[in-house]
């Protein structure tokens, strides 16, 4: 392995080519990359060597119990080598597994099907590569309308890293485990609304000086004046433009 060459270790529960297409542009990328689809009672012992773990998910692998006990398993023992891992799984699938593997909430989460321009900046931020997006700020989207948070992730993914959650207490466990520079948080929300997960965040000494801004689609004066008394950092329109949030999110992390 040449000198500052990063060495990755792509865990799999169940192989796939698609696999084997990451395993190969990780290495056209630059990187070390090996896949381990079996033998997990070693991932402590071959930490050692390895820089960074990808966790790489089946589809449906919350409705899978066999699957989920070896999440669990993979996540204790990689928790214990002390090493780093980006988890790559459906969407969909992440709301069941937070509650059946509270553990995945310790490690950076990245969408299936995975675009390498997504994920080696997310690689390099959590191996810390010099000169490398590392110095990128994490956003959470809290918005139970997923179309509208993988729209906005779209739009500042480049910027920013970005991290989604659809529910209030999701934020809340996702904070709890995860860092974050700063919150788009729906003001509407079924059950915990975006007032109540504000409350407890801000009751929270790990969270209560994260920069919170309201997502509300509904933009007149009264609305507006309710927002604000919350005292956010700030809150904008859904209806507005990628350039404005953009301005907006610049400002308040610059």
């Amino acid at each position: 392995m040449s000198e500052g060459q990063k060495s990755l270790v792509l865990i799999v529960l169940q192989y796939s080519v698609v696999v084997k297409g990451i395993e190969r542009k990780l290495k056209d990328a630059g990187y070390k990359a090996s896949i381990l689809s079996e033998g997990f009672e070693k991932l402590r012992d071959i930490s050692c060597s390895t820089d960074l773990f990808l966790l790489y998910l089946p589809g449906n692998i919350a409705e899978m119990k066999d699957k989920t006990e070896e999440l669990t398993y993979i996540c204790d023992k990689v928790n214990r080598s002390g090493r780093s891992m980006i988890i790559i799984g459906e969407e969909k699938d992440r709301a069941g597994l937070f509650d059946k593997v509270p553990m995945i909430g310790d490690y950076t989460w990245v969408d299936r099907p995975v675009e390498m321009d997504i994920l080696v900046p997310v690689i390099e931020n959590a191996v810390g590569l010099p000169g490398s997006s590392g110095s990128l700020k994490r956003i959470l989207i809290v918005d139970d309308d997923s179309s509208y948070a993988k729209m906005i992730r779209e739009w500042i993914r480049k910027e920013y890293q970005t991290d989604i959650v659809t529910a209030g207490m999701q934020a809340i466990k996702f904070l709890l485990k995860n860092r974050a520079d700063l919150i788009l948080l729906d003001y509407e929300m079924p059950g915990i609304d975006g007032p109540q997960v504000f409350q407890m965040l801000k009751q929270e000494p790990d969270t209560k000086d994260i920069p919170v801004i309201f997502l509300t689609g509904i933009g007149n004066r009264e609305a507006v004046e309710r927002i604000m008394s919350l005292k956010p950092d700030g809150y904008i329109l859904k209806s507005t433009s990628r350039e404005n949030l953009l301005n907006l999110l610049y400002e308040k992390l610059k």
